[in-house]
């Protein structure tokens, strides 16, 4: 079994809040979790938490990416209470959910931060009752180790700017309804704007 192999066993014991005769997965999230929360809504950090899934998803520890992790709330979002002529069933407030994932959220909220890099890619690290965090790898498209890199020069090229914000990330992508290519999918492409939103 190679590293990246235990680091993802270890990981999803973390998140499942197992322990053993020796060692207490459960605490030493519970210790992140309360490290993280103090910290800033976005923060760039060192070195992926997550280095196996990071990989998978083309991380590389080159001049030029950047890991940032990306702190978003849980639930929907703020929903005024209407204050004109309602019945009772109208003034709701609550289960008014974004079209958007939480992870999409997460990466348009870093490539806010970082506007000179490109968001490669997304996944999950942890979350409490109140939040989610998510790690967000970005890439300078500008850096001359990225140019002179075969797997990663191609977001250098101008049909990538932009990427988060036109949902052409993994999650984008999901959220879109681009990962079901069977029965149900037809009016999903070339977009949903084009065929008035009757996919979802």
């Amino acid at each position: 079994m190679g590293a990246y192999k235990y680091i993802s066993k270890v990981l999803q014991k973390e998140y499942k809040g197992e322990s053993d005769d020796f060692y207490d997965y459960d605490a030493v999230l519970r210790e992140r979790l309360i490290r993280w929360r103090r910290e800033p809504a976005i923060v760039k950090v060192e070195r992926p938490t997550n280095l196996a899934r990071a990989k998978a998803l083309g991380y590389k520890a080159k001049q030029g990416i950047i890991v940032v992790r990306v702190r978003v709330r849980k639930g929907s979002g703020h929903h005024i209470r209407p204050d004109k002529g309602r019945r009772p069933k109208r003034m709701g407030v609550n289960k008014l959910t974004r079209r958007i994932s939480i992870q999409r959220i997460a990466e348009e909220r870093a490539a806010r931060k970082y506007r000179n890099l490109e968001v490669l890619n997304s996944y999950y690290v942890g979350e409490d009752g109140q939040h989610y965090w998510y790690e967000v790898i970005m890439v300078d498209p500008h850096s001359p180790a990225v140019l002179a890199d075969k797997d990663l020069r191609w977001i250098s090229e101008p049909q990538h700017r932009g990427r988060a914000f036109r949902s052409l990330t993994s999650a984008g992508k999901k959220g879109r309804g681009l990962r079901n290519k069977g029965k149900g999918a037809e009016k999903v492409r070339p977009s949903l704007k084009a065929n008035n939103r009757k996919a979802k």
